[in-house]
């Protein structure tokens, strides 16, 4: 009894800390946004777009809020960060319909919908990090 009651307090004081925004500087780390230009080929989906303005009204999070470019079942994915400690990166096709999410979550291992990510996805590019 006294291990569960352990495990929640734990839970409870983690969670207060990923809800607490880091507004501060960032200690001297340079981060580069990078968005690709609307006229290469490559270029960002409308909605990946809009979802990354999204993150950018909110305070920023910590660790930073991120967007990576993979190649998964042929197709051009998005893998989104989370914004905090075990939650899932989620995982979205050009259409920004949700796929899955390959990482994050209590056990780092995402929702096990798409285990075959992390060995079968090709990494493209860093589509965007937050600079603040």
């Amino acid at each position: 009894m006294k291990y569960i009651l352990l495990l929640l307090a734990v839970t409870i004081l983690t969670s207060e800390k990923c809800k607490k925004k880091n507004k501060g500087s960032h200690q001297g780390k340079e981060i580069v946004e990078v968005i690709t230009n609307s006229k290469d080929s490559n270029t960002v989906p409308v909605c990946v777009q809009h979802k990354i303005d999204s993150i950018k009204k909110e305070p920023r999070w910590n660790p930073p809020a991120q967007v990576d470019e993979y190649v998964y079942n042929d197709k051009h994915v998005f893998l989104f960060s989370a914004d905090c400690c075990d939650f899932f990166n989620m995982l979205y096709d050009s259409s920004c319909k949700n796929i899955c999410a390959p990482s994050g979550g209590i056990t780092g291992r995402g929702d096990g919908k798409c285990a075959a990510f992390s060995k079968t996805a090709r990494y493209v590019k860093l589509v965007w990090k937050d600079p603040r």
